[in-house]
């Protein structure tokens, strides 16, 4: 794997810690379960921003899988917070 060098990319996995954080964070302080799922997707997502910057190929099915699983994460966590299941 050769270190391939996108700003755009950098950015989005420097966001993603920060959600991070944040969202573990938010869950420490207040035991809310949606800003853990939120900090768990964003973790995903920093992944596979992580495996790009490293040279993997934005059409691998591991990207995929992962993105999606993000993705599903995200959305039963607006589920959740949408129905009052905090």
């Amino acid at each position: 794997m050769a270190f391939n060098w996108d700003p755009l990319t950098a950015l989005n996995l420097v966001f993603c810690i920060i959600i991070v954080v944040l969202g573990y964070w938010a869950y420490h302080k207040k035991r809310n379960t949606t800003a853990i799922f939120i900090a768990i997707a964003f973790g995903l997502f920093g992944i596979s921003h992580l495996a790009l910057l490293l040279g993997s190929a934005s059409t691998e099915i591991s990207l995929l899988v992962i993105r999606t699983l993000a993705y599903l994460v995200i959305i039963y966590a607006v589920y959740r917070a949408a129905f009052g299941r905090n």
